[in-house]
Parts: structure tokens; sequence; C-alpha cells
């Protein structure tokens, strides 16, 4: 897992058919400063996270379907929690 913001959204004409109707943001990963660190992630947002919000993220192919109830979805980074301020 791994701490990051949401800076954007991603809008998909076309999409692998078990991601129709997911939602596709941008994650920043940020260190426990809140400093960015590393690329820009593409994520499938499972719990409704918005602008701006700390977000948790998990990396791995597999848990990211599942936290979607999607497990064959071809995902490799899903929001799974907000972090409260």
């Amino acid at each position: 897992m791994r701490v990051a913001r949401v800076i954007g959204t991603v809008v998909a004409t076309r999409k692998n058919r078990t991601l129709e109707g997911a939602k596709l943001l941008l994650a920043q990963p940020v260190d426990p400063d809140g400093t960015p660190v590393g690329p820009t992630q593409l994520v499938i947002d499972s719990v409704g996270a918005g602008m701006g919000e700390l977000v948790l993220i998990v990396l791995e192919g597999r848990a990211a379907g599942t936290a979607l109830g999607r497990r064959d979805a071809p995902v490799d980074a899903a929001i799974v929690g907000i972090v409260d301020p």
C-alpha cells in the first residue's frame, strides 16, 4: 500500500468491458510529509475519492482487482481508502 494525493481525473471513451462504470483518477504518491515522490499513478477509485484527497492505494494487480470486486479486471492500482485529515 502507498499513500497518494488525488490530482486529476481521466476520461476514457473506450475501456475494457470489465472496467465499464469505473472511475479513473490520477494520484501522486507522497511521503509522510506530503512531499510528492515518484511518478503519477493511474488508479481506479473504489471508495468515492475526490480531488485533493489523501488516499491509500494498492499497487498489486490481484489486490487492486479484488478491491473493486472485479477480480478479472486488468487493474494495476486501486484506491482502497481515504485518509482522514
